[in-house]
């Protein structure tokens, strides 16, 4: 078997499986990886501050014995701060910036025997669902079909999994922004519960404790790995989630019992969504209801959700003001002398002129609609809904263009919120969920579907996404821009 061959393959449990057994090296998947991603980067512009002399010396060192060792990995140029991995933050103001210390997450990863070698574009501090940041140089694109986004805020990271750089890669989800990319790209992507993953020691609380880290992969069993390698709070956390019923690998090979799920077509206040989109929802139905499920359309949440979805925005805002702030202390500049993108700016003027009581009412209305939305799922075991109200968006229409920072987050039709209806309602939750890759429109683009259960379930999440994709194999669908051997 060629690596080629043994790369398209195989998933990121199989490629660890390879290396064990001795039939291929860590060497020679680093080097396919390598080759796939700058076939990918000329092509998607999904790969950034690449450093594969680390890495190879890294490899020749010998990678630590765990799981997942001499597996190929990349980084989302934004957060899992690492000492060998520079990072821009998705911003030409902090662009190359060094970790002064690895964080407890990429650590993890370190040590699950992972051979990281790259990073991948982000859009400026994770601000939309499109990864169109300035510092690359351009839009990062779909390799589904390059005129789309892959999605943002992880969206390079989607770009290369779904081209096949990576079998998985790590994201990580302040309003969406694991699950956006995964519908966009046509993979699967679960947002961990809050406090489950490792902030630590340097992080305390991103966006308030919306902001998670998590993966993007092909199949379900990658992600279960990564978890049951990186999940469980670390010292010193503000939040933690409870520990999960079983491994996440466990959880895989364990289909659920028969569960109650209720689903909505339109979004959680009842309006419609595109046709495909609906499509998508009402496909994923039928196939929960032929898996033994009791599955029925529910009411609508009696919960304040565009006021909550102003209030997620907000404390984004103020997050990214807050870094600013610090970021131009340190290099003796005004905050509006730094470098920044329109829209990094707008967020700055909103973070700067709001006051703190406003912030701290944020906070609660936040932690309300959790209790209110907890209560609205109490009848069921699982909530099904589109992940995004609409197929793939066109590259450039989440550019960093604008400085009105409420229109680009919140314009009736053309904003974030608009597009994407669900994934912010559950970071201000805190549950866990997940897009899972379902439907193809006529189009060929992925449009995933979102499914959420209370806090705290993500192994029972876990498995019973592994029976959808038991049922309905997600590596069946493979991007036309795949850059692979096959």
């Amino acid at each position: 078997m060629s690596i080629s061959k043994a790369y398209d393959d195989h998933d990121a449990v199989g490629l660890a499986g390879l290396v064990a057994r001795g039939e291929v090296s860590a060497a020679e998947l680093l080097e396919e990886a390598l080759r796939r991603a700058e076939a990918a980067q000329a092509r998607f512009n999904c790969v950034t501050l690449a450093q594969p002399e680390t890495a190879r010396r890294r490899v020749a060192e010998g990678l630590p014995d765990g799981p997942l060792r001499g597996v190929p990995f990349v980084l989302k140029d934004l957060g899992a701060g690492a000492v060998d991995f520079p990072s821009n933050s998705g911003s030409r103001a902090t662009a190359g910036r060094a970790a002064e210390q690895d964080s407890n997450f990429y650590a993890r990863l370190a040590a699950a025997g992972l051979s990281t070698f790259a990073r991948t574009p982000s859009p400026e501090f994770g601000v939309g669902p499109a990864t169109e940041a300035a510092v690359y140089g351009g839009p990062t694109r779909n390799p589904w079909n390059p005129e789309h986004t892959s999605g943002g805020s992880s969206g390079g990271s989607a770009a290369c999994v779904a081209a096949g750089v990576v079998p998985a890669a790590h994201a990580s989800d302040g309003a969406g922004s694991i699950r956006i990319p995964a519908s966009s790209s046509g993979l699967y992507g679960l947002k961990p519960s809050r406090g489950l993953m490792p902030t630590g020691p340097v992080a305390g609380d991103g966006w308030g404790g919306l902001a998670t880290n998590g993966f993007l992969s092909r199949t379900v069993r990658d992600t279960a790995a990564l978890l049951d390698a990186t999940a469980g709070g670390d010292l010193g956390a503000p939040h933690a989630a409870p520990i999960p019923s079983m491994r996440f690998g466990e959880a895989v090979a364990r289909p659920p019992e028969r569960l109650r799920i209720g689903f909505l077509r339109g979004n959680l206040m009842g309006e419609r969504l595109h046709p495909d989109c609906v499509a998508a929802v009402e496909d994923a139905a039928k196939l929960l209801e032929s898996l033994g499920h009791e599955v029925e359309e529910a009411p609508l949440p009696d919960a304040d959700t565009p006021e909550v979805i102003r209030a997620v925005a907000l404390l984004m805002a103020c997050d990214n003001a807050g870094t600013f702030r610090d970021l131009a202390k340190a290099e003796g500049v005004a905050p509006e002398a730094l470098d920044l993108e329109p829209i990094a700016k707008g967020a700055l003027r909103v973070g700067s002129d709001v006051d703190g009581a406003e912030v701290i009412a944020g906070i609660e209305l936040v932690h309300r609609y959790g209790r209110k939305l907890a209560r609205w799922m109490q009848p069921y075991d699982a909530m099904l809904t589109a992940t995004l109200a609409e197929p793939p968006a066109k590259v450039g229409r989440f550019a960093h263009k604008t400085e009105d920072f409420w229109a680009y987050r919140l314009h009736p039709s053309e904003g974030v919120y608009a597009y994407s209806p669900f994934t912010a309602s559950f970071n201000a939750t805190g549950q866990p969920a997940a897009s899972l890759p379902l439907f193809w429109n006529e189009a060929g683009l992925p449009i995933g579907v979102h499914i959420a259960m209370q806090f705290g379930r993500d192994a029972e999440l876990t498995a019973l996404s592994a029976q959808i994709e038991a049922a309905r194999p997600f590596t069946a669908h493979r991007a036309p821009g795949w850059v692979g051997g096959a």
